[in-house]
Parts: structure tokens; C-alpha cells; sequence
């Protein structure tokens, strides 16, 4: 079942309430989504670290073929 784009925002706006985000729908399809994260805290954190912590938010909605969100490109950084 597709997940809407405002679900994900919140999920991780859960974790990160000051953070910019950006959820771009890629196919149209509601599963396969682009997001971009940026945050404060993620200054110090290697790029790995990030896109864990936000991994983390989605409490499980990516976990394999039973996740309900099929694929996240992410990009994360702190602000400039």
C-alpha cells in the first residue's frame, strides 16, 4: 500500500521538529520517494550517521518487502 508523502514528513519531523524537509514523490506512485533532511544535529555526524538517525524516525516503514515505504533516496546535511 503507498505510503503518502505527508506521512514520511511527519515521521521524521517527530525526530527532527526543526529540520528543513523536502519529500519528492519520484514515480508518482506513492513509492518511491526522494527526501532531503537538514538539520543541526546532524553537524559532526558522517553521512552514514545521518541517514541512520533518519532511518531510525521511520520507526520500521522500510523494513524489507513488508515495510510500507518500498524506497527513500535521501540526502542529508546541516545547514550551510
Amino acid at each position: 500500500m503507498p505510503m503518502p508523502a505527508q506521512e514520511i514528513e511527519d515521521l521524521i519531523r517527530a525526530s527532527f521538529p526543526d529540520a528543513k524537509i523536502t519529500i519528492t514523490d519520484l514515480a508518482g506512485d506513492g513509492n518511491h520517494y526522494a527526501a532531503e533532511v537538514v538539520d543541526e544535529s546532524f553537524r559532526g555526524m558522517n553521512r552514514v550517521q545521518q541517514q541512520r538517525a533518519v532511518y531510525a524516525a521511520l520507526k520500521g516503514k522500510m523494513d524489507g518487502p513488508a515495510g510500507d515505504l518500498h524506497a527513500l533516496a535521501l540526502t542529508t546535511k546541516a545547514p550551510d
